[in-house]
């Protein structure tokens, strides 16, 4: 068995990659949470019977991620007539509340602490593939799902594909993970949750990105289920040799999975970023086979009075204090793996390293740029995030339930939003230019809070993978202009007045700001367009872009480009 310290390749040597993103991350996070889930319902007149559902979150360990609950309280403004508590099919506990004639008003609140720990130690891993005999409890979780669709041609054909020829578990499950890295790009709200729908697209949330996993990990006779629970917005940095990587995750409901190993057990993954671990921003709540069974967590359920058809208000906040963090990471790049970040502890285990391909040139065009005749329109960038949005109020729309009974299921659909004008810092996003471009506007996802300033956009050139030289300011941006949305929207920064001409390359933008204003700039998990580095900040007064941001910012480049022949 050949040590190593991390593997995360494909098996397809012909595709390749343009850039190695593989990280080696070691060390460990351990925080003292104290977690509040409040949500207020406001059932209309007509509703005869209310019923709310909540899964206990439980002490969980495992190799490299731990949590223990404690003084857990459900506290309610008005207590239920019924309350009962009892385990469902996959062992979670539930508790539900019914109130036979509910208030015009009602407050719950979930609360308790969370011990949590992440361990990113060296890992032995000896499972073989394929698995051995398993236990009845665990062959469960190899079962096919209306969203798992593990059983499906396409499915079995690209998850046999992947694997062909490994000897571990390990190696089996870190390719597959790296091809859905690869393969899903992050998109919010997504019209289907399904494998199938995520593996034809490309893309989805949280929910698409486990339920891929989970179906190719099924396919080829790996036990995995799904997880929700909770992730939040508390940041944390990981040191590396250029710096400091920042990681900040939505404070919402999210989606993950847990993959079984003989000699480790149950470990959990999150297919968009991580592999044999979550960090300790996640609070686990509540397995199953998928995220249609997974339910019971938030679940509303009403009866109404017959032949009424009436909104059912709720709200629901998280509220998450450290009262102790301590964080102690360090990550050092990979010269092989896949394009998009993934990041796994130190293992040991059997692989054959693929390396990646250079990244092909770019065209040169005979003719100077300046000389060129820019006719064709032209938009890129980031463009999918949820447009004026609430997201304190994102349940619904109601789901018929029997003859006169409706119910509301808890959604993904969280906040990822970085606040941008703070005195301290200064934000920037790269772009790729493919083709000369006469650059007229950048359009930013951003959501104005209050406050009196000006804001613009600062374009510059790349300089060995961070903003370089100034090459142009836009227009200015009173606050007062902005109109006031609900939730993000794009805001246009224009250049029309001197428009630069910008030959094919990396640039990038940075939001400038004077005065108090108080903006948010939305943030795509992941790297949906741009390189893995390609989202930085520094603080206003350094000279030196030396801070590298997980995730990438919403953004939308606007001009023309020369029409082909």
């Amino acid at each position: 068995m050949k040590a190593i310290k991390i593997v995360c390749l494909s098996i397809f040597s012909c595709i390749g990659f343009l850039f190695a993103e593989n990280y080696l991350i070691e060390g460990g996070q351990e925080s003292k949470i104290q977690y509040r889930l409040i949500q207020s319902v406001h059932p209309p007149n007509s509703v005869r019977s209310l019923t709310l559902s909540y899964v206990i979150p439980e002490s969980f360990t495992s190799p490299t991620y731990s949590q223990r609950i404690e003084n857990f309280q459900m506290i309610f403004s008005t207590p239920p007539d019924q309350k009962e508590e009892k385990r469902d099919i996959r062992g979670n506990p539930v508790l539900k509340a019914v109130w036979e004639s509910p208030p015009p008003s009602l407050k719950v609140t979930m609360a308790f602490y969370a011990f949590n720990k992440t361990s990113l130690e060296p890992l032995d891993s000896h499972a073989l593939y394929p698995l051995g005999s398993l236990p009845s409890e665990i062959l469960v979780y190899l079962k096919a799902t209306s969203q798992v669709q593990s059983d499906h041609p396409e499915i079995q054909t690209q998850a046999k594909a992947l694997i062909q020829g490994v000897k571990t578990e390990f190696d089996a499950v870190q390719r597959i993970l790296s091809w859905v890295v690869d393969h899903v790009r992050y998109v919010s709200p997504s019209s289907q949750y399904d494998a199938l729908y995520t593996l034809h697209t490309g893309k989805g949330n949280c929910q698409n990105f486990s339920h891929l996993a989970c179906a190719f990990l099924r396919a080829v006779g790996i036990p995995t289920r799904i997880v929700n629970g909770v992730t939040l917005n508390q940041p944390y940095s990981v040191k590396t040799r250029e710096g400091e990587f920042s990681f900040r995750f939505g404070q919402g409901r999210h989606s993950w999975i847990e993959v079984y190993f003989p000699d480790l057990e149950w470990v959990p993954f999150d297919p968009q970023q991580t592999e044999l671990f979550v960090s300790n921003r996640f609070i686990r709540i509540e397995v199953g086979m998928d995220n249609a069974e997974t339910i019971q967590d938030g679940l509303i359920r009403w009866k109404e009075s017959k032949n009424s058809r009436t909104q059912m208000a709720f709200e629901e906040h998280i509220e998450a204090d450290f009262e102790s963090d301590r964080v102690q990471l360090a990550m050092e790049k990979q010269n092989y793996g896949p394009q998009n970040m993934l990041l796994c502890p130190p293992v040991r285990a059997s692989f054959q390293p693929i390396l990646p391909v250079p990244p092909p040139s770019p065209p040169v065009s005979p003719i100077p740029v300046e000389r060129l005749m820019y006719t064709e329109p032209c938009l890129f960038g980031n463009l999918d995030f949820p447009r004026r949005v609430n997201f304190l109020m994102t349940r619904g729309p109601a789901q018929k339930a029997g003859e006169d009974q409706f119910q509301m299921q808890k959604n993904f659909l969280v906040e990822t939003a970085e606040y941008v004008t703070t005195q301290l810092r200064q934000y920037a996003q790269v772009f790729i230019v493919e083709k000369p471009l006469k650059l007229c506007k950048v359009g930013l996802a951003l959501h104005l809070f209050g406050g009196d300033g000006q804001l613009w956009i600062e374009l510059f050139h790349d300089r060995n993978g961070k903003p370089g030289k100034l090459i142009a300011t836009s227009d200015f941006f009173n606050t007062n202009q902005l109109f006031k949305t609900q939730g993000y929207d794009w805001i246009d920064f224009s250049f029309d007045s001197n428009p630069p001409i910008l030959a094919p390359g990396k640039y990038w933008i940075a939001l400038g700001f004077t005065g108090s204003p108080i903006v948010n700039w939305f943030y795509t998990y992941g790297k949906p367009v741009g390189p893995v580095d390609g989202t930085r900040y520094k603080g206003v007064y350094d000279a030196d872009w030396s801070g590298a941001l997980a995730y990438e910012f919403n953004y939308r480049i606007m001009g023309y480009i020369p029409k082909e022949e």
